[in-house]
């Protein structure tokens, strides 16, 4: 088995410093540095596939581009990437989310991986014209993707559910391959739409023993129901020749967080609705010590920033090493970043992936071995 790896695009913008936002609190100044321009996100896109990173997450939410159009327009700069585009199926009729993947997949040459993302903040929400509260969110998530799926199947789908109804629906051409759905979520209505309808079950960064807890519960409920997932993580990663170039990058990313902006973050975050969102403020507490909650586990990036709150941080060996654990657990693929997003695509792919290629546990997507010609050239 090889694992898997993807990358993130920054949609929200790029910088040398951590870009905060996410789950209803705006994104920092530091965003502008980079603005996600199409050239500078197809650089990072490009970057990624050529080091050997399958897929790149974008994200969702009035904090970011629209991660439909953007992936649409970087498409056309690469080859073999996919994207995993995040988006909220309360925003969209299922029957046009179904046709949008259909069109994505036969334009892109089958590139479309889907990340369903149900909305944690009610507030932005209602923004958007949802009123739904974070219940009833879920339950009409699982809803949508019972449409989807039918379609995608290729039948006629009429259904009369307590929050979506579609009458007669079907496509007139079917998606190929039909899209994985990636999907994420720590309370008990996101378990249960997980079980029955994804393909895969991201979690974030958490120490190790609670992404255990995590898998198992999934992994039990799927069972229940006949069914098989896959699970991944989400991570940030900061990966040097030493550990001590490591973790002083960690440091200079620390001291460039104004406490005024990290209280007003954490402000902001501590009104969330999210459970996965929750369990990432307990992770650090809003302190700035005290950060390293697991050998090379660093939760610093959560002081500023929603959502995955977390990073890997280490000499190549020790962050190879991590992955391992997280894999033994079950975990096959890692969605990952850092910043800036394109210089750290290099740290990670140049340095940690020959490492993993070189223990067997990843070969290059293209079969060409690109990202092992290094043969591990770090001597950390």
């Amino acid at each position: 088995m090889s694992l898997t790896f993807h990358w993130f695009l920054p949609t929200n913008g790029d910088s040398r410093h951590v870009v905060g936002g996410g789950h209803g609190t705006p994104a920092t100044a530091s965003g502008r540095d980079r603005p996600p321009t199409v050239a500078y996100l197809s650089q990072i896109a490009r970057a990624a596939e050529d080091l050997g990173f399958v897929g790149a997450l974008t994200p969702t939410g009035a904090w970011c581009e629209d991660a439909w159009l953007t992936t649409a327009m970087v498409s056309r700069h690469t080859e073999r990437l996919k994207f995993l585009v995040a988006f909220r199926p309360g925003f969209v009729s299922p029957t046009l989310a179904a046709q949008m993947a259909s069109t994505f997949q036969r334009q892109s040459g089958g590139r479309l991986l889907l990340n369903v993302v149900t909305g944690g903040e009610s507030h932005e929400q209602r923004a958007y014209g949802d009123f739904l509260d974070k219940d009833a969110r879920y339950r009409r998530t699982g809803e949508f993707l019972e449409i989807v799926r039918g379609l995608w199947e290729g039948r006629t789908v009429d259904l009369d559910g307590a929050h979506l109804r579609v009458e007669d629906a079907r496509l007139a051409r079917l998606p190929e391959p039909v899209p994985e759905v990636y999907f994420g979520g720590s309370s008990p209505v996101a378990g249960e739409v997980a079980a029955r309808h994804v393909d895969v079950y991201l979690t974030w960064g958490e120490p190790p023993a609670q992404v255990a807890e995590k898998i198992a519960w999934i992994r039990g409920l799927a069972a229940q129901r006949g069914r098989t997932l896959r699970f991944g993580i989400r991570l940030h990663a900061i990966t040097r020749d030493t550990a001590e170039q490591a973790w002083a990058e960690a440091a200079r990313l620390l001291e460039g967080f104004d406490p005024q902006t990290v209280r007003s973050v954490q402000s902001g975050l501590a009104r969330s609705e999210s459970e996965g969102q929750r369990r990432m403020l307990a992770l650090h507490g809003g302190r700035r010590d005290a950060l390293e909650i697991h050998p090379n586990l660093w939760a610093g990036i959560g002081l500023v920033r929603g959502g995955a709150g977390t990073a890997l941080v280490g000499s190549h060996d020790e962050v190879a090493e991590r992955i391992r654990e997280y894999a033994a657990l079950g975990i096959e693929e890692f969605v990952l970043s850092g910043y800036p997003h394109l210089e750290e695509a290099y740290w990670f792919g140049e340095g940690v992936l020959p490492r993993l290629a070189a223990q067997g546990v990843w070969r290059h997507p293209a079969g060409t071995g690109e990202a092992s010609a290094a043969q591990v050239p770090f001597a950390s």
